[in-house]
């Protein structure tokens, strides 16, 4: 199968473009910020959407330092010690999902602590909305033809323009489906219980614990970045950024089940 002919510049004048990459990202924020200002609502007598209005500057903050920080960092540290400049260049790619993560994660307690909110439930209601971002930056590094998978004789292989003219498995779509599509579905399932709702840091852990096991398996069929290569026997470095996302996952669940549940005003499910 051809890679589709798709220019990752939506409009270009002169140095001056809009670029695929850059709406996904934009879209996956906003998106996933009012998706979480909705949410609210389900949380009764805990959180209001005017508690988040601010939230979304905070996100892109947090998103932006630590996704390019973590990427020049874990990813390709010695291309940016000797080419500074292109650290800032992030319309041409280049995001570590883990990095990224965690900068959302200093964004949330500093935002939560400053407005007063439970620290754990508006990292409840980010988890809730996250795969949507996850959905959104996985099509754009379709579109980049980056992060692309390894050769492969599967039907639906796709031949990247930078694949060496071999198919190769389309992770990019593999990750959109399970670590966007799927892992949203589940999460807004669950949290329509009370029961979940009310166990402060249980939609978290399952968040991490499901990226983290999607992440791992669609490492199985994505190219390692060249720089990099594989690790030892044979695992990749986003499966060693992803298995302390699954540990952490689990030790929040535990965390969930024994301490006292915040009691909410509803019992039944919100649909």
């Amino acid at each position: 199968m051809s890679f589709p002919d798709i220019d990752p510049a939506l409009i270009q004048i002169g140095p001056f473009a809009i670029r695929w990459y850059a709406l996904a990202y934009i879209a996956g924020l906003m998106l996933g910020w009012a998706y979480i200002k909705c949410m609210c609502g389900r949380f009764k007598h805990a959180i209001t959407s005017e508690n988040v209005d601010g939230f979304l500057f905070w996100a892109i903050v947090g998103v932006i330092i630590g996704g390019r920080g973590g990427y020049v960092l874990f990813y390709n540290l010695d291309y940016y010690a000797s080419n500074p400049m292109a650290i800032l260049q992030v319309w041409k790619g280049g995001m570590s999902f883990h990095a990224g993560f965690l900068g959302v994660v200093v964004a949330t307690y500093l935002y939560a602590r400053k407005k007063k909110i439970e620290v754990m439930l508006l990292a409840d209601l980010v988890a809730t909305a996250a795969p949507i971002g996850l959905l959104f930056g996985r099509v754009a590094n379709f579109i980049n033809g980056e992060l692309y998978g390894r050769v492969t004789d599967v039907a639906w292989g796709v031949v990247f323009p930078n694949g060496e003219e071999a198919p190769r498995h389309p992770s990019q779509r593999y990750e959109a489906a399970l670590e966007g599509l799927l892992l949203f579905a589940i999460l807004n399932i669950l949290v329509r219980f009370s029961a979940v709702r009310e166990r402060r840091g249980l939609s978290t852990g399952i968040f991490l614990i499901g990226y983290g096991l999607a992440r791992s398996f669609v490492e199985l069929f994505r190219q390692p970045d060249v720089q990099i290569g594989f690790l030892a026997g044979g695992s990749t470095m986003g499966q060693w950024l992803s298995a302390p996302m699954i540990v952490i996952g689990v030790g929040l669940i535990v965390y969930a089940i024994f301490k006292k549940p915040s009691v909410e005003s509803q019992k039944e499910i919100v649909m």
